[in-house]
């Protein structure tokens, strides 16, 4: 008897151990990340306070106490700009007890910063699960929203078939919203995965699965099954819809000189095709290019023999579009009309995280709205390397950033995106490159993301609100202290100008990518360029035609230019770009 009883007592202390162990845990856990908010709230706070007594912005005026506090340490800094300039100033009405409490912009900041963590943390927990506790879901029906349903297939990752226009979406994806993207671009094929991945190609994979190994919801419709872990669920779309689409989104390049060897350089060739013919043959395939040579049809990418540089008068190839009825028309060989096809140039679609953990940790750091996502895109095709974010956001991710997901400090990411400044921020960083944009734009373009996302445009009733003047003073001396803080404690940097990149895409992301240690690859190269735009470039014109931009606005934003292009100067780097200078 008394044997089982000290059991039974044995038993009660390993397990009154056990509780307080897992209570412990549990309370680590929650003060660290107690801590973690804390800290990033107090830090997102220094930027816009500076209610500091005795500090050198006391001297400044209500409109200049939005500056960082560490700007007014700054050498090139001073309460009047560089010396020998006057910088202007506004006075604002958001004033408690005569000083501006933190800016109405960086609190709402603050709020999205903690909405896409919470955002990450659901995410990262849900991503690539099966459905549990389900019983295995078949399709049942043929014909699907726009598409007819094929079947299941496995998903090859090292030999994809439908490997062009990925794209995700963890919350709205739905087998319409994939057919869609790829109808778009003139495929024959539409594939979902994960529940929440879509991929379009023109050829189907080779191997099938079985049905029931297709058993993954689709994140945005509930009842449709959208693939499994490493399986497709594959769509044939409509091919009258495609060939429509294929025709409408042909486009002309222009004419060019065509190379010598043209049979080696295009790897797709068909004779006595039109120039309808020929765009059709060469999207089917798959390829970007259709090159029309009289009746000569020939299908390819830009390569270094080839690359679409040196663009010619259209006159010399008004004789080389299949108009060629006359015996006695003279057979011009020389130039070749070249066309672009919907299909996506896929050759620098494929991205990785780095082998092994990078031993230099590289900022790619910019002011809001200054085209870091756009520049994430090109470093990404660039080097074939995801990059990585400082913040986690969704939106992001589910348009192919997959180093969203990531945490900014692992080291497989080849460079990291973030709006901090400021001393501790920077010197963390082994080197760093520094994207500038003009003022002006960059104002309008955070503006207009904060009013209506990535891809939309503020209405005429944004830019005419209060919030529009409390942004710009809050966010013009953020464009400057920034740029101030990082000449002034990076260590390696590289400083890019927006409106440069622009200007001579290949030659700045070739130094870009020199600069973080990897080989040019020139058809790689090329490959972004035939991509350049990605996701995220707001298409159609701005909904407003007003000027957003009042005198006052005007005086103080000059002022911040003068400072910073000093300070470029001062460090030996170019000064910011003539387009940028004072109005």
């Amino acid at each position: 008897m008394a044997k089982p009883f000290f059991s039974l007592q044995k038993f009660l202390r390993r397990a009154q151990f056990f509780l307080f162990f897992l209570t412990v845990a549990y309370l680590m856990a929650g003060s660290l990340l107690l801590l973690q908010r804390s800290y990033l709230v107090i830090q997102q706070s220094n930027r816009g306070t500076s209610n500091l007594q005795g500090s050198p912005i006391d001297s400044l005026t209500a409109g200049d106490r939005y500056i960082d506090h560490k700007m007014a340490q700054n050498p090139y800094w001073s309460p009047k700009g560089i010396v020998g300039f006057n910088l202007p100033t506004k006075t604002l009405t958001n004033q408690r007890n005569g000083l501006i409490d933190q800016p109405l912009w960086l609190i709402s900041r603050n709020s999205e910063l903690r909405q896409l963590r919470r955002r990450w943390f659901h995410n990262f927990v849900n991503e690539r699960a099966p459905v549990q506790g389900a019983q295995p879901k078949i399709m049942k029906h043929t014909l699907v929203n726009k598409g007819r349903y094929i079947g299941c297939f496995i998903d090859n990752v090292e030999q994809r078939t439908l490997k062009a226009t990925v794209f995700y979406d963890l919350r709205k994806m739905t087998i319409s919203h994939c057919q869609d993207a790829c109808a778009e671009r003139a495929y024959l094929y539409s594939g979902l995965a994960y529940g929440s991945e879509c991929y379009c190609g023109n050829s189907l994979p080779p191997n099938r699965a079985k049905e029931e190994e297709c058993n993954n919801e689709c994140k945005g419709e509930k009842g449709s099954i959208c693939g499994g872990v490493n399986r497709l669920s594959v769509f044939r779309i409509e091919e009258l819809q495609a060939l429509e689409k294929q025709r409408r989104n042909v486009t002309y390049r222009g004419c060019y000189r065509a190379p010598e060897n043209i049979t080696q350089i295009f790897p797709a060739f068909f004779a006595n095709l039109t120039i309808e013919m020929c765009s059709e043959f060469c999207t089917i395939k798959e390829y970007p290019l259709a090159v029309v040579r009289w009746t000569e049809c020939f299908c390819g990418y830009p390569t270094v023999q080839f690359n679409l540089y040196e663009q010619l008068d259209d006159s010399l190839c008004s004789g080389c579009t299949n108009d060629s009825s006359g015996p006695d028309l003279l057979k011009e060989d020389r130039y070749c009309s070249v066309y672009q096809t919907p299909v996506q140039d896929t050759r620098c679609t494929a991205r990785s995280f780095l082998p092994s953990k990078s031993k230099v940790f590289v900022a790619l750091s910019s002011f809001p709205g200054a085209g870091n996502t756009w520049v994430r895109h090109l470093i990404e095709h660039g080097t074939g390397y995801y990059t990585g974010s400082y913040y986690f956001d969704g939106t992001l991710y589910n348009k192919g950033f997959k180093g969203e997901k990531d945490h900014w400090r692992s080291g497989r990411t080849i460079c990291v995106k973030t709006h901090e400044s400021g001393k501790r921020e920077i010197e963390m960083y082994d080197s760093s490159i520094l994207l500038i944009r003009n003022p002006y734009k960059a104002l309008m373009a955070e503006f207009n993301r904060k009013c209506a996302g990535h891809l939309g445009y503020a209405t005429e009733r944004h830019w005419k609100s209060k919030e529009w003047p409390e942004f710009v003073n809050s966010y013009a001396s953020w464009w400057a202290s920034h740029a101030l803080d990082w000449l002034q404690y990076g260590k390696r940097l590289l400083v890019v100008h927006y409106e440069e990149l622009k200007r001579d895409l290949i030659g700045k992301l070739k130094e870009m990518v020199a600069f973080l240690n990897l080989t040019v690859n020139e058809d790689r190269l090329l490959c972004v360029e035939n991509n350049k735009d990605g996701n995220f470039k707001r298409v159609g014109s701005s909904q407003t035609v007003l000027e957003p931009f009042t005198r006052e606005m005007k005086d103080l934003i000059d002022g911040y230019i003068r400072t910073v292009d000093k300070a470029l100067k001062a460090r030996n780097f170019t000064g910011l770009p003539e387009e940028y200078m004072p109005r």
